[in-house]
């Protein structure tokens, strides 16, 4: 519950305090921030918190009753958490919204805003489920989740490339601004903006490939002494 709340938590920071004002009026770096905070960082952790009846609907079907009213609903569901699915949603999520003028067209029509920063929720939410799976699936083994989050760090670091190596800026709504925040050129703005995603995905899904890794070297480890002991047993010499 703690772990969820610090979910909610941080997904309200990033939309409700002054780091809002400051994405979309005079930082793209602020705007990056933002974005990956609630579709990254805060998903994560609100995936990770999920217990209770909230799992219910990510179980398979054979591990819950069918319910008439919820079937529809949890045959969505599972048609969203497919792995293949999740992650086109995800990177068309990505690449749709990092578009310079689908970004600027967000930034002067609240309504699309609110649209973009929902989309970030919702597909961070759906591949941190496939990465973390609370209700243990299984749709993906240890290998799958390790292999699908290389490729979202892959994913993501092709488009902090583009911004940090971009010799111009690509965000004419940024570049425009008289006021430059903390001394910001556009460009150094667009490369800080890069290096935010970069940062922020090695804490992210960096922390989540080494969880996996270990979990992978302890389960080979545990392998190795039952066959070492089983060995012994027989009185084969390791």
């Amino acid at each position: 519950m703690l772990i969820f709340a610090a979910g909610v938590a941080l997904m309200a920071l990033a939309l409700l305090s002054p780091l809002d004002a400051i994405a979309e009026e005079y930082l793209l770096s602020g705007h990056m921030l933002q974005h990956v905070l609630i579709g990254d960082a805060a998903a994560a952790l609100i995936v990770l918190g999920v217990r209770g009846p909230l799992v219910f609907f990510l179980l398979p079907r054979s591990a819950t009753l069918r319910l008439g009213r919820l079937a529809p609903l949890r045959a969505v569901i599972r048609f969203l958490l497919r792995p293949q699915v999740s992650f086109a949603f995800w990177a068309l999520s990505l690449a749709l919204w990092h578009i310079p003028r689908a970004c600027e067209y967000a930034l002067t029509h609240p309504v699309v805003h609110d649209l973009e920063h929902a989309s970030f929720v919702f597909t961070g939410v759906l591949v941190w489920t496939q990465l973390i799976d609370p209700a243990r699936r299984r749709a993906l083994q240890r290998g799958g989740r390790l292999a699908f989050a290389v490729i979202l760090f892959a994913c993501g670091q092709v488009l902090a490339d583009v911004l940090v190596f971009s010799f111009d800026p690509l965000y004419g709504a940024y570049a425009a601004q008289d006021e430059r925040l903390l001394g910001l050129s556009a460009l150094a703005d667009q490369r800080l903006a890069g290096v935010v995603m970069m940062a922020e995905q090695l804490l992210t899904l960096g922390t989540c490939i080494t969880l996996l890794l270990l979990g992978a070297h302890r389960e080979a480890a545990g392998r190795d002494g039952r066959a070492t002991a089983a060995g012994q047993g027989y009185g084969v010499s390791p």
